[in-house]
């Protein structure tokens, strides 16, 4: 009866804390380290199908880095269901644009159409 009760426990725990929504703002955050420390899997989370692809191909073109990134969020828009985040990081100190798109309640990075104009 103690095992079940101490599982049960546990189970309540793990299952509570992996259910958290990030802004969209936190989630170009996590998606700019990630691509800059070319960790894929976490990159692979919070992207679309089309996003990934498109972050990887540019990947394969930058070098290698071992030291800490650091983001800064410089300005962000949503327009309902769609957010714009201008970011910097302390990679090479240039300003990026991100597009998310909201996915089953979670904003995911996307890939921008090539005329599309975001509001920055």
């Amino acid at each position: 009866m103690k095992r079940l009760l101490i599982y049960s426990l546990v189970l309540l725990f793990i299952s509570c804390s992996g259910n958290q929504n990030m802004s969209h703002t936190e989630t170009a955050e996590i998606v700019a380290k990630s691509f800059f420390t070319k960790n894929e899997s976490v990159l692979k989370k919070h992207t679309t199908s089309e996003g990934f692809a498109s972050l990887m191909t540019v990947q394969n073109m930058i070098p290698e880095s071992n030291k800490d990134i650091e983001v800064e969020i410089l300005d962000e828009a949503i327009e309902s269901e769609i957010a714009w985040v201008k970011y910097k990081t302390s990679f090479d100190g240039k300003s990026g644009i991100f597009k998310l798109i909201k996915d089953n309640d979670q904003w995911k990075v996307t890939s921008k159409g090539p005329r599309e104009k975001g509001p920055f």
